[in-house]
């Protein structure tokens, strides 16, 4: 994608006006800065107008300055540094209304995986897992709080789920040589994405297991090796992943397994209930309300 736009940059150049030129020289030497402005913005920025930016976008063969914005955050996407996360956010955001901005933002991103994901990967990545032999669950560095969380609830659902989040190869190939092609491996990674998630990914497939992938764009080096691609968009918000729309999308998977096995799963959880009161896991609320009126008496 980075050689696609400015190969296209440099075999226009001579043909671009004065204006455009200016376009795309900043663009080639700031397109991290370019890539989260306006069209307004970048113009005011370079000194030409709106308009100039938008026929510079038509002129490079993109159909709107949208689609150009996109193709410069695609290129962009695994290469930011933690410390130019901040200086982008703090161009896009600024001091004022941060927690508006990013909630907003946030909505935005849900509002975008409902539109991007398959429903038909999703029904497929369903059926595989809820009839996999074992399910193989990897997620690393942010994204491991998700994986914990998917593990979390599936480990309550089925008995056969293995979590793996250790970017040490040695210790991944541990955890899955034995997989085969009556298993599924959830591989979850978002920019900057991990070289490990990839790896494992690819090792699955080669073993015929049914790879379902939860990633942020079909740009993603995790699509290659998956049956099953789930998109959640994830940008940036400073040096941190959003990962609001990937946990949504989690608890969608969650839910759907859930109701696929409804009946064993309903068997599950009422076990559950009874060793949970027995235990004392959770604190009854009411029980406490009254012992304490009991104790003031």
């Amino acid at each position: 994608m980075i050689t696609h736009l400015l190969t296209r940059i440099d075999l226009m150049m001579n043909s671009f006006s004065k204006g455009q030129k200016r376009i795309a020289l900043y663009i080639e030497e700031h397109y991290d800065k370019a890539a989260f402005m306006t069209a307004s913005k970048l113009g005011e920025t370079v000194g030409v107008s709106e308009s100039t930016v938008v026929r510079f976008a038509s002129e490079l063969g993109y159909d709107g300055y949208p689609k150009l914005q996109k193709a410069m955050q695609e290129m962009i996407r695994n290469k930011l540094t933690s410390v130019q996360r901040i200086e982008v956010t703090s161009g896009r955001i600024g001091n004022d209304n941060v927690l508006d901005s990013v909630l907003n933002q946030d909505i935005e991103k849900i509002r975008r995986t409902i539109e991007e994901t398959s429903h038909e990967d999703f029904n497929r990545a369903v059926d595989e897992i809820c009839k996999a032999e074992r399910i193989y669950i990897f997620g690393v560095r942010s994204t491991a709080a998700i994986a914990n969380f998917l593990a979390y609830y599936f480990e309550l659902i089925f008995d056969n789920v293995r979590v793996i989040n250790t970017t040490s190869a040695t210790s991944t190939y541990e955890h899955i040589f034995r997989i085969t092609d009556k298993d599924v491996m959830i591989g979850v990674s978002f920019p900057r994405y991990s070289a490990m998630a990839v790896e494992a990914m690819d090792f699955a497939r080669s073993r015929g297991a049914h790879a379902v992938a939860i990633t942020d764009s079909m740009a993603s080096p995790l699509v290659q090796s998956a049956d099953s691609v789930l998109i959640a968009r994830s940008d940036m918000a400073s040096i941190v992943d959003s990962l609001v729309a990937p946990l949504s999308l989690i608890n969608a998977l969650i839910v759907a397994t859930v109701l696929k096995k409804k009946d064993e799963v309903s068997d599950t959880f009422r076990e559950l209930e009874r060793v949970w009161n027995k235990e004392g896991v959770y604190t009854n609320h009411d029980d406490e309300q009254d012992n304490k009126s009991e104790n003031d008496k």
